[in-house]
């Protein structure tokens, strides 16, 4: 059973950074696509960055240029540096294989003055 556990999350504030950090279990990630998702409080979850097997990446708009994500293989790792944050990235934040159905806990994100 693959499992994922994320850390990293806490309390910033605008124009602060984040590094959420992804381990996965029962798998090795180093042929997937791998994706971070977020949960806004009250909404629907969504799709937030995804990093190919090759390293190419894709990131939906409102975090492009300001969140990178990135993997290590060796350690089964999936990263998301997070910089300038802003109060709407206030979510949950979930990592995933591409197409999987299947989660973690999340790791809680607030950003607020």
């Amino acid at each position: 059973q693959v499992q994922f556990v994320e850390s990293g999350g806490g309390l910033a504030q605008p124009g602060e950074s984040l590094r959420l950090s992804c381990v996965v279990s029962g798998t090795s990630l180093s042929a997937y696509t791998m994706a971070w998702y977020r949960q806004p409080p009250g909404k629907q979850r969504e799709w937030v960055s995804t990093i190919t097997p090759d390293g190419a990446t894709r990131y939906t708009d409102s975090v492009r240029g300001r969140f990178t994500i990135s993997r290590d293989n060796a350690k089964n790792t999936v990263n998301l540096q997070m910089t300038n944050l802003e109060p709407g990235d206030t979510a949950d934040y979930f990592c995933t294989i591409y197409g999987l159905n299947d989660w973690g806990r999340g790791t809680q994100v607030t950003v607020s003055a």
